[in-house]
């Protein structure tokens, strides 16, 4: 990804949250009904999870990123593994799953979108120490879906005494309610997509829950809205492949910048660039900077 910008770190991420092994199915030809077969002509597996793809595109991208979340039992561990240590990134902080259930993600891709079937048990990730992130250098926390935060509210607290900033990814959950308000308004950085901050603005929160909202708009690129204004970048043309974990390379390009010091339009530009460059390959890690060609 020629475009996007690298830089050298400067302090560690760490990423926060459920860490899945992602089933993709391309070049499905129609959606499954009940008492229907549908023949997929691809299959992959892959590392998914937001905080998990978040994290391998900012090593990719030059930022030393670790990772906290229980790992798949095996044996679906290892394509996740394979994933994070391809991808650098540091996994001194996970721990295996307390569940024996399969975390696991099916993902239908059919044309630019997808849908997925996600089975969750268990905690997201293991509890935490001010000691540990000072050990690891972490001057910012990325959690990668709201539900780990709202399970982990001690998140907060944990970044502020270590002088770490904080962001977090939405993701979609049916059971979210409007008591998550305060949660996001503590965040520094907050980044729904367009259908998840529609949810939300159905619950009576407001179009900016965050000090800085980022909506991530897909093929429409993405807009920034802080302190009553707005600010949009469109999305690049591509050829979509999967578009599994493009708001999580999103989240790792913006988050690279805005870091940085680069201000928000810049962080903004490089955030659709990662994006868009995500849905040219399926699976979420697997079109990050540094698997592509010079």
């Amino acid at each position: 990804m020629k475009d996007a910008t690298v830089v050298q770190p400067q302090g560690a991420v760490l990423c926060v949250g459920r860490v899945y092994c992602d089933l993709i199915f391309t070049g499905v030809p129609s959606d499954p009904v009940p008492g229907r077969e549908v023949f997929a002509k691809g299959l992959s597996l892959h590392a998914g999870g937001g905080a998990a793809i978040t994290a391998g595109w900012l090593s990719a991208l030059g930022r030393r990123a670790e990772l906290s979340a229980y790992l798949p039992a095996a044996p679906f561990d290892g394509p996740v593994l394979r994933d994070l240590a391809a991808a650098s990134v540091g996994t001194e902080l996970c721990a295996k799953s307390r569940c024996t259930e399969p975390q696991l993600t099916v993902a239908i891709v059919r044309d630019d979108d997808r849908a997925f079937l996600t089975r969750a048990p268990g905690p997201a990730a293991p509890i935490l120490t001010g000691t540990e992130l000072r050990r690891f250098g972490v001057t910012h926390l990325h959690i990668g879906e709201l539900r780990t935060l709202i399970d982990r509210p001690d998140l907060i607290d944990l970044a502020r005494q270590a002088g770490a900033t904080l962001s977090s990814d939405c993701g979609w959950d049916d059971t979210l309610e409007a008591s998550c308000a305060p949660l996001i308004a503590a965040l520094d950085v907050f980044m729904p997509n367009e259908v998840e901050a529609a949810r939300l603005d159905t619950l009576g929160l407001p179009q900016c829950p965050a000090p800085l909202t980022v909506v991530k708009r897909g093929p429409l690129g993405a807009e920034v809205r802080q302190n009553g204004g707005l600010l949009e970048k469109t999305a690049p043309e591509v050829q979509v492949v999967d578009s599994t974990g493009a708001g999580d390379a999103f989240a790792a390009g913006f988050l690279l910048r805005w870091l940085d010091g680069a201000g928000v339009e810049a962080a903004l530009q490089n955030g659709v660039l990662c994006g868009a460059q995500a849905v040219t390959q399926p699976g979420g890690l697997s079109a990050r900077p540094d698997r592509m060609p010079a």
